[in-house]
């Protein structure tokens, strides 16, 4: 067994065991979940005590199936739970059919009783569903924030791996539960434990709450250009009024044919047309996780015209959008693309 520090054994025979408890929504996401219940384990390990307890809980309080199809046998149902408890919302795949009335009921109830309450993965959106972020900061999964931002608009989303804010945790899915509950055991148990407990994981990079989710532009499109990077940000946080290329060029100090030159070498592909599928990209995400008409996410995607939209759309997805959001079913799912 790793030995712990002393002055973090000394924290840790203070206090007493803090008790979570894991809500698994049906097709929750396995890393999440594990990234933040193996360090409360190794904690444990380490520390030679129980600092930490959890129960798994659950609709039905039988068993909960992962998106990967495992199954977990549940310690409990939706009952009452102890006041001091931090609830974690396990979220994944098709989260809104998830997140039914029983759960948001449950997750009202033990907020208004004071429980802590949290959401990994695609999770907040269970607490955002319960009225729980209203005027918090919060963030999800990269993925699933076009949908998110449109049906909660209370909720001040931002792009951070986690974010704690007062009473109320979420992460955006995937190792990000990790750099989270590495967070807690250090306000905890102090910084010694928690960084035994990453050494344990062989995690040397903790991230904090200022990182942000996605890779950096140039390493997303794997081209390290200072004015093609900047051009491509513009372009990302003005999707709903697009910026005219010959704009987009004097904004960055370039003609447009020295635009059109820097993203044919590097990109293979105009402006106009990498702007394009940019555009397309957030209408798919909006058709495929929101309820949002067709017209509506046409409009909230920069396109004038719902048969203009309509037309680019079969061009690069080669279906329509009242197709693509016919088989998505009657209302479509947040996550239903991918959940990490």
């Amino acid at each position: 067994m790793t030995a712990l520090p002393r002055k973090a054994t000394a924290i840790a025979k203070e206090t007493e065991a803090r008790r979570f408890v894991f809500l698994l929504l049906d097709r929750f996401t396995m890393i999440s979940f594990a990234g933040a219940i193996e360090p409360l384990r190794i904690a444990n390990r380490v520390a030679g005590r129980e600092v930490y307890r959890w129960k798994l809980a659950g609709e039905g309080g039988e068993v909960a199936v992962c998106s990967n199809g495992a199954a977990f046998k549940l310690d409990m149902g939706l009952e009452e739970i102890d006041r001091d408890d931090t609830v974690f919302v396990c979220g994944g795949i098709d989260v809104p059919r998830a997140t039914t009335r029983a759960v948001t009921g449950w997750l009202r109830r033990e907020a208004r009783r004071g429980a802590t309450m949290g959401g990994l993965c695609t999770g907040a959106y269970a607490l955002a569903k319960a009225g729980l972020l209203d005027g918090k900061k919060a963030t999800i999964h990269w993925e699933n924030q076009d949908g998110f931002l449109e049906e909660f608009e209370e909720v001040k989303l931002t792009k951070s791996v986690f974010v704690i804010d007062g009473n109320r945790m979420s992460t955006a899915g995937g190792t990000a539960s990790l750099d989270l509950m590495l967070k807690l055991i250090a306000a905890d148990h102090g910084e010694d434990l928690a960084n035994t407990v990453a050494d344990q994981l062989i995690y040397n990079a903790i991230r904090t709450d200022q990182d942000t989710q996605r890779l950096s532009i140039p390493t997303r499109i794997g081209v390290r250009h200072p004015k093609l990077s900047q051009v491509i940000q513009m372009m990302e946080a003005a999707i709903e009024d697009p910026i005219s290329p010959a704009d987009l060029a004097d904004d960055v100090g370039m003609s447009t044919r020295q635009l059109e030159r820097l993203f044919r070498r590097y990109l293979n592909r105009s402006p106009k047309r990498y702007y394009m599928e940019l555009r397309l990209q957030k209408a798919r995400n909006l058709l495929m996780q929101t309820d949002m008409s067709v017209i509506n996410v046409a409009l909230a995607c920069g396109f004038a015209s719902p048969s203009h939209f309509s037309k680019c759309y079969r061009s690069h997805y080669n279906t329509t959008p009242y197709r693509e959001r016919g088989t998505q079913g009657a209302v479509p799912a947040l996550g239903a693309r991918l959940a990490v």
